[in-house]
């Protein structure tokens, strides 16, 4: 989140130096689909951004090459996608795609994503 707002400045400034150190070691920083779908949820409610503005926010977060996204391309291609399926939809496809288990859904927008199943 502090990668991503930049605020407070003095917790960001920190946070931007040491993940910056990690990168200079050659050290990824992963970042899970489940903190990725709370920051998501977190920009919009306590910060009044917008599904898209938040999506690309976190987008640009992993451009920075501090963090990488723990499911690395799909998740930015998720995060890239317009329309259909929302983010947290397509974050918790990819969960279950990334360990070989189908994705059992009711909801018609969602079972439209590879490996996803209508019930």
């Amino acid at each position: 989140m502090r990668l991503v707002t930049g605020e407070p400045q003095d917790v960001y400034t920190h946070c931007v130096e040491e993940l910056s150190h990690l990168a200079e070691r050659g050290i990824d920083v992963l970042v899970s689909n489940q903190a990725i779908g709370e920051a998501y949820v977190s920009l919009q409610h306590h910060y009044g951004t917008s599904k898209v503005d938040a999506r690309d926010a976190l987008f640009e977060a992993f451009e920075s090459g501090l963090v990488t996204p723990e499911g690395g391309e799909p998740i930015l291609e998720a995060l890239r996608a317009q329309g259909g399926p929302g983010l947290m939809d397509r974050l918790i496809v990819q969960g279950y795609l990334k360990e070989g288990l189908p994705t059992l859904t009711i909801d018609h927008r969602m079972a439209a994503l590879p490996s996803a199943r209508l019930l």
